[in-house]
């Protein structure tokens, strides 16, 4: 999946906690056109990530929610690891993980999770 999509299925994840996801809103959120928006879920829906009838909500799948969980925990990780464990400011951290997220391999992820976890303990 391109980066561009896991930014679109972890908006639809965002929006989902609070309430029903509209392509305006996800639009709005990414500052993206409708049309990128409606090329992209059609795409997601493809891939049985999720349910888009046209003029209607935006719904995860079982498959779409767990996919989109996984991204958002990355995202999360990386987040407070760059925040809390390397001392970069808030913002920054944001801004990092969210390009991040999509790069790291799950080996390197595993290393950051295990190098977290250790400068914990000391």
């Amino acid at each position: 999946m391109t980066q561009s999509l896991e930014d679109y299925l972890e908006m639809v994840s965002f929006l989902s906690d609070e309430g029903e996801v509209r392509v305006t809103d996800i639009a709005s959120r990414l500052g993206v056109s409708k049309p990128s928006v409606l090329t992209a879920l059609k795409a997601l829906e493809e891939q049985g990530l999720l349910e888009h009838e046209r003029y209607r909500t935006v719904t995860l799948t079982q498959k779409g929610a767990i996919q989109a969980a996984e991204i958002r925990d990355r995202h999360n990780f990386l987040t407070g690891f760059l925040r809390d464990t390397v001392g970069v400011n808030a913002e920054t951290a944001e801004e990092d993980a969210c390009k991040m997220e999509h790069i790291l391999s799950e080996e390197t992820l595993k290393k950051l999770k295990l190098l977290a976890r250790t400068k914990k303990k000391v």
